[in-house]
Order: structure tokens, then sequence, then C-alpha cells
């Protein structure tokens, strides 16, 4: 963060501003980040002592390699894993990783650092925002995902019973360093996850971003550097002037939900089987189709959304039957809900969010039982 505390050496790669309650803090988007943390960490988060977390895929390959990079230089740093995947991201892993902090005598003088995907950064976060009731966080994305939207923009949190990411908090990192260079080793089901959401940048706030995106999707796929580099670097700046307006989702910020109140109901309804892109990409396609329906969205609206995510090979076809009553349930207790209804972000065209009535709105539950029958 700025105000009185460093920002990061941009020497070797690209930094995007993102402001803050109380300041500001650099996301950092380049080759070769991984193994410069022990100058980048203590120039951006000192702290007494490090605590690495990764899942168990990316512990034994980019976890212990940041380990190994801050320990070699004299740093203290501990590393802690659990094991993967949304199912994951609970208040049980939570209280494992925060006991085991305890264990290891962290002070308020030590610092989180989020090494992997969208789920570690939420969860990692979450520690880090209430341990010994808020200690600083570091997050160094691994997937296309965490670059592209978790690991900006401060959000944090566990899924409950209820609903994905119902209990959490917002806790801004002191900065993101996003390594290009580990994309590679992400599997190429998890690469067409991550895009889903620079998609969803493109449609809401720039239409020709979402253009260059569909041209771009076989090089984005291959992770060519350059053009990764660059789709990183666009939606981050998107969202990064998203969040700058609107730090706490109170007005504007809510745009960046666009696809997420139906996607999160179906990941939920699935238990966690279907993926988060996946999940966004239906919400979408059913989102756009619920704005045409209205008369808010301008028609073929959805077909061209479609268009744009055939290249990462999603469509309504590719997403397996979900209950429709758990599905609604799980709509319900959405957290953006206001006084026990959804609220829906709907499009006006491609690269243009309607905003007449703060940004989201209620859509009736029999419209939406309608349209989510499309997949039922």
């Amino acid at each position: 963060m700025t105000d009185g505390l460093p920002v990061p050496d941009l020497a070797h790669g690209t930094g995007v501003e993102v402001g803050v309650s109380g300041g500001s803090y650099e996301v950092v988007v380049g080759s070769g980040l991984l193994a410069r943390l022990p100058t980048l960490l203590p120039n951006n988060a000192r702290a007494h002592r490090y605590a690495v977390i990764s899942d168990e895929n990316v512990a034994p390959l980019y976890g212990s390699a940041v380990l190994e990079a801050l320990t070699s230089t004299g740093v203290d740093a501990r590393l802690y894993s659990f094991p993967p995947g949304e199912a994951s991201k609970t208040r049980e892993n939570w209280s494992m990783l925060t006991d085991a902090m305890l264990d290891d005598g962290h002070g308020r003088d030590s610092c989180v650092v989020a090494v992997g995907g969208g789920v570690t950064g939420d969860l990692a976060g979450f520690v880090a925002s209430t341990y010994l009731r808020g200690i600083p966080v570091v997050q160094v994305p691994t997937s296309y995902l965490a670059m592209i939207d978790a690991s900006v923009g401060g959000k944090t949190g566990v899924d409950v019973r209820a609903g994905k990411n119902l209990v959490g908090s917002f806790h801004a990192p002191r900065a993101v360093f996003a390594d290009s260079d580990t994309l590679a080793t992400l599997p190429d089901a998890e690469r067409v996850q991550g895009l889903v959401e620079a998609f969803k940048h493109g449609a809401i706030l720039d239409a020709a971003y979402l253009e260059w995106l569909t041209t771009a999707a076989d090089r984005l796929l291959a992770v060519d550097t350059e053009t990764a580099t660059e789709a990183i670097v666009r939606s981050v700046r998107i969202k990064a002037d998203v969040v700058t307006r609107d730090e706490r989702e109170g007005g504007v910020r809510q745009v960046l939900n666009f696809g997420h109140t139906v996607g999160h109901a179906l990941e939920a309804a699935t238990g966690y089987a279907m993926g988060h892109g996946t999940a966004v990409a239906a919400g979408m396609l059913l989102e756009a189709e619920l704005g045409e329906r209205l008369g808010i969205t301008e028609g073929g609206t959805r077909a061209q959304i479609a268009s744009s995510l055939s290249r990462l090979g999603l469509s309504l076809d590719s997403v397996p039957s979900v209950d429709l009553e758990a599905a609604m349930g799980f709509l319900a207790s959405d957290k953006k809900a206001r006084s026990g209804r959804p609220r829906y972000v709907l499009l006006r065209r491609l690269g243009e969010v309607e905003d007449e009535e703060a940004w989201s709105r209620e859509i009736p539950d029999s419209l939406v039982r309608d349209v989510l029958a499309e997949i039922a």
C-alpha cells in the first residue's frame, strides 16, 4: 500500500494501482516474480515471519519454491497447506490453518502469503483478516482466475451450507504479485475456468476487449506469454477501476457480479462439482436471457456472449443438469440479496450495464425459474 508504505519495484513487471480506504496497493504482473519475492515482500509487507499458504497441489510446485526462496535469504517463513478445490474453502480449514499458525507462534508482526488459485486467495485472505484480529496478506496468484479476478479487490471468505462466500470479510492485500510463468503448469481445464472472468469483464464494461479476447482465445488457452500478460493486465485495470470507485460493493462494484448470482447458485446446487468458470458462463447466458425477456438487454446479446464463450468450449450444453429447486433455494440466500430477495446485474448491451436501479435489480421468481429450467 502507499501513503507511507513502499511501492513495489516494477522494474520487471507491469503495475496497476488499486485504490482502497486509507491508501492503495499495486498489482504487479510479469515474469520471474516468484524468484524476486525475497526482495519484493520486505519492501512491501515487512514482517517478522511469513506464513505461506498453498493448497496441496500448488504447495509442491510453487509454495515450497516461495518458502525456499525466502528461507535461503534468512527470512523466517513456514509453509501451510490444505486440500485443493472449492469444497475445501471451509470454516474447518480456516480453523486448521489458524490453529497451526498459533501453534507456531505467529504474532501480529507476521504476514500471510497466499500462493495459488482463487480458493487459496479467498481462504488465506480470510485467515489473514481474522488472525489476531487482522494481519497483512500478500497475494501471489498462480492461475488465470486468481490473476484476473480473485486476488484483486480484497474479498475473502469461506463457503458454508447456505451458499458460497457467505462468511468472509473485505481485507485488501498489501500487494499482488502475479508471475505469468506459473500459468505454464495450469491444467487446460483450469485455464478455461479462469478466462471466463476476463470475458465477463469485457461483457460488462468493454465490448472491444471482449472482441479481442474472442479472437485471442486460442493463444490464451495455449498461454502465449505476451497474450496472457495483456489479458491479465487489461482485466486487472478494469477491476481496479471499479474497486477504486466502490471498495465495499455498495454501488458500481455490483457490476462485477454479472453472471455470479445465478452462477454461485449453480455451483452450490451441485455441491461445487461444477467449476466456477462453467457456472459463471452459464450465469452470464441465463442472466442475459433474463434481461432480454424483460426488455432491458438489447436483443441478440445472449447470442453474442454465447459465440464468444464457445471459443473456450463453453455453452449451456456443457453444463450438467441442475436441481432447479436447489438452485432457487441458493438464490434466496445469495449474499447480495436484499430483504430476502436476490438481485441480478443486467446488461443494456455488450460493454454496458443497466444502472437505473442501483446497478442490480430484483426479478420475479417465476421468470427466473422459467429461464433456469433450460438447464434443469
